[in-house]
């Protein structure tokens, strides 16, 4: 692991190396603002989808209040008409002289709309009185219903019955209808003597279907169900599957939540329910919206999302270039004002502009330019100098050393009577002097020069007679060009 962040580490400093300042200036600004402006975005995007399922949820909450209000003023009608049929009929009604028959007919008229049909029947289950049927089917057993023995165990309480068909009385037109029982316990009056006996209101179940249907949670996707207080279902817009064993509900885990949002996983699904108990009935309202559907509404939003970050995303892209181009112009211009001073250029325009570091660098390489040719300048006129000292220098010590040899060499020829060879030699003397003078000139044209090595020669081949032969030899053309004097 170690090697391969070296590798990588080292690949990526080579392309650092290779990269103009412009790309790295351009790639870096550029990644910094996209990844702020990323993480900015979905900063926003998150809060902003907090804060729609929170808004989802306070929806749902109020749509389940409407509905828990409605429901509420529906089953309070039904409670009213229980509590006339009750307080208003059977307690004012000795059945031993009187029948209950056209009582109810009457209380059944004025709420046919809601109901499907009000019967009493005794502690034995014998149908005392009802509207607007008024037979029991050969062998119905309404002390067997659950509606009857609910009333019986619960005194002083109404009691709901989950959905069912109504299939106790004779119909003519055979119309078996879907209710919903409303069954309490009554007292009945026989000849003076009080007995016990149940009161049975049938609501018609399309009145809670009425008020439960149609209600949008979520798209078209979020649906509304209602349970009883033991989970049991009394409406769902897919109820007949649920009953055909073709769909599942998780309508027992949700009668236990407490009235508000929560989160559950389903079959896999993440959704959102809420829970709205319905008052004194122990009935929970039940909101349920897929997961899946505030992302779905969100769609519109996340492409406009997306365009926005691209459209930033090129434009951040397209301001760093240029401002990455604006700065660095100067530095290539330097750049390219450097590398023609060490192709060598005399004159390089070195007033590239720009932010006051480039410029005050451009400043700092002129002044040391400037500062490097003055001190080559001088470094050439001291070696100059120098040579030309060394030159004398050496030219003062040969001088005397020579002269006296050569006068010395001069005196014994005369001493011997080589007077012609004196002659010679002293001739070539005063020329190579003469020569040596140049009045004053370091450079002397090579055909002056070589004459001096000549001279010289010519006096140290008399000197040292047969000791060494010399041949001078120069091309064409050579001899009119200048050299330092002596340095053959």
């Amino acid at each position: 692991m170690g090697k391969l962040l070296s590798a990588l580490r080292g690949r990526w400093a080579g392309v650092y190396r290779r990269s103009s300042i412009q790309l790295i200036l351009s790639l870096t600004f550029t990644a910094a603002a996209v990844a702020g402006m990323v993480f900015l975005g979905m900063c926003l995007f998150l809060r902003f989808s907090s804060a729609t399922n929170t808004q989802m949820a306070q929806t749902s909450q109020r749509i389940l209040s409407q509905v828990n209000l409605n429901l509420d003023a529906y089953l309070r009608g039904m409670m009213r008409v229980s509590d006339a049929a009750y307080y208003q009929v059977i307690k004012g009604t000795d059945l031993g002289k009187e029948a209950l028959s056209q009582e109810l007919e009457l209380l059944y008229q004025s709420n046919r709309d809601h109901l499907v049909s009000i019967a009493v029947f005794t502690e034995e289950g014998r149908l005392e009185a009802a509207a607007p049927l008024g037979r029991l089917k050969p062998g119905a057993t309404p002390q067997g219903e659950g509606w009857f023995s609910a009333a019986r165990e619960q005194m002083e309480n109404l009691h709901f019955s989950t959905p069912h068909v109504q299939d106790l009385f004779v119909d003519p037109d055979h119309r078996y209808r879907w209710v919903v029982s409303l069954s309490r316990q009554v007292e009945l009056t026989r000849w003076g003597a009080v007995e016990k006996g149940v009161l049975l209101v049938d609501m018609n179940y399309g009145g809670i279907e009425q008020l439960c249907k149609d209600v949008d949670l979520g798209s078209g996707q979020g649906y509304l169900y209602l349970v009883d207080r033991d989970g049991e279902i009394i409406y769902h817009p897919r109820q007949q599957l649920i009953y055909a064993r073709l769909l599942e509900e998780n309508n027992q885990t949700a009668a236990g939540y407490a009235d508000g949002s929560h989160n559950e996983t389903f079959q896999g699904q993440r959704r959102q329910v809420t829970v709205k108990t319905v008052g004194y009935t122990g009935w929970k309202l039940i909101g349920v919206v897929p997961e899946e559907t505030p992302w779905d509404n969100y769609g519109e939003l996340l492409l406009f999302f997306l365009f926005v970050v691209l459209f930033s995303i090129y434009l951040l892209v397209f301001v760093n270039l240029r401002l990455s181009a604006w700065i660095t112009a100067p530095l290539k211009k330097l750049d390219r004002a450097v590398k023609e001073l060490e192709a060598g250029a005399e004159q390089v325009d070195l007033d590239v502009g720009g932010p006051y570091e480039v410029e005050h660098l451009s400043r700092s390489i002129q002044s040391m330019i400037s500062t490097l040719r003055h001190l080559m300048d001088d470094i050439i006129q001291q070696e100059k100098q120098k040579r030309r000292s060394e030159l004398d220098v050496l030219q003062s010590q040969i001088n005397p050393h020579f002269l006296y040899n050569t006068l010395d060499s001069v005196i014994w020829m005369t001493e011997n009577g080589r007077t012609g060879d004196a002659v010679r030699m002293l001739t070539s003397l005063a020329r190579l002097f003469r020569i040596s003078l140049s009045r004053g000139s370091s450079l002397i044209p090579i055909a002056d020069e070589l004459e001096h090595a000549r001279h010289y020669l010519t006096i140290q081949q008399m000197r040292y007679k047969n000791k060494f032969s010399a041949n001078i030899l120069a091309e064409d053309g050579v001899e009119s060009l200048y050299t330092i004097k002596i340095i053959v």
